[in-house]
């Protein structure tokens, strides 16, 4: 997410530094400093302001930035820039109450092994304590775990306002995102979803004026059991949540997978009520979902057998 070298410019500079004062500080030459600062400046966390000459770099108001800098100043004995290297904000990301080794790894889809290094060189340096098996922060260092999501939800608003200015995020981890946009966008790594996704299985739903889109760098395409839960994400009215059952009952989506992307996206009890639902053809006592007569009607006029 950053490199150490952006890590030590935000933990480093002041306001009207030049690339020479950074490169004199930080013992690197300019022509390293000057790429830094490019890559931070395109990540939205400086600027830069003209005076003569000479180009001074100053932090940006971002959330992320002020955190990072209060914990640097008010921790100057601790090597912010080189703990916070490789998977550290990620593992940091999903310390957000306590947890065990393999909760961070199957959250963050890491290594235990990976996880367990990152918070040993924590523990080290009395960050992070362990009680029961489970890591917490010691003393006020959660707020490195508040760095590490401000700094998430940032790089991301920072992705969707390049393609779509007046888009709005409905749900984000520390690399993924669900948008909402006025426009389409077409660009890499952005996978459109919602109701316009259900023409890939051959469901057709009349569509709002918004559209909707899922920002991975791993994805491929929105399978079904993400499309379902994103569905779920975008709207949870009595429209949505039958047309999700339409899907499940239209498509053959495992079981485990869908339950899987439920973990991931919160939506548990949600995908619980759906899959008994269907399975019991109607027999729960859940005001969520619709009467089992009416969900087939639905689904006669799909052509979906119920």
């Amino acid at each position: 997410m950053l490199r150490r070298i952006e890590l030590e410019v935000l933990a480093t500079v002041d306001r009207g530094d030049t690339i020479s004062d950074l490169a004199t500080k930080l013992d690197h030459s300019e022509s390293y400093l000057s790429r830094a600062v490019a890559d931070l400046i395109e990540k939205g966390l400086v600027y830069t302001e003209r005076d003569g000459r000479r180009k001074r770099v100053v932090p940006s108001d971002a959330r992320a930035v002020e955190l990072y800098r209060d914990l640097v100043r008010q921790h100057s004995h601790i090597e912010f820039p080189e703990l916070l290297t490789g998977k550290a904000l990620e593992v940091l990301y999903y310390l957000d109450q306590p947890r065990t080794v393999s909760e961070i790894a199957d959250r963050s889809d890491n290594y235990r092994n990976t996880v367990n290094r990152v918070l040993k060189r924590f523990r080290d340096r009395g960050l992070v304590g362990t009680a029961d098996g489970r890591y917490d922060f010691n003393a006020d260092f959660d707020r490195l775990h508040e760095f590490a999501r401000e700094l998430a939800h940032h790089l991301h608003r920072q992705r969707l306002e390049a393609v779509a200015p007046k888009g709005t995020i409905l749900w984000e981890d520390y690399d993924e995102f669900l948008a909402q946009a006025e426009t389409e966008i077409d660009a890499e790594e952005f996978h459109e979803t919602g109701l316009a996704q259900f023409a890939a299985f051959d469901l057709q739903f009349l569509l709002t004026a918004h559209r909707y889109y899922f920002y991975s760098e791993e994805l491929d395409a929105v399978s079904p059991a993400e499309l379902c839960c994103h569905t779920l994400l975008i709207d949870d009215d009595s429209r949505h949540r039958s047309y999700c059952l339409l899907l499940l009952s239209h498509v053959d989506v495992n079981e485990e997978v869908l339950r899987e992307q439920a973990a991931k996206y919160g939506l548990e009890d949600e995908i619980d009520a759906v899959l008994r639902y269907l399975e019991t053809h109607g027999e729960v006592d859940d005001d969520w979902l619709p009467e089992w007569d009416e969900f087939q009607k639905l689904a006669a006029d799909y052509k979906i057998e119920s």
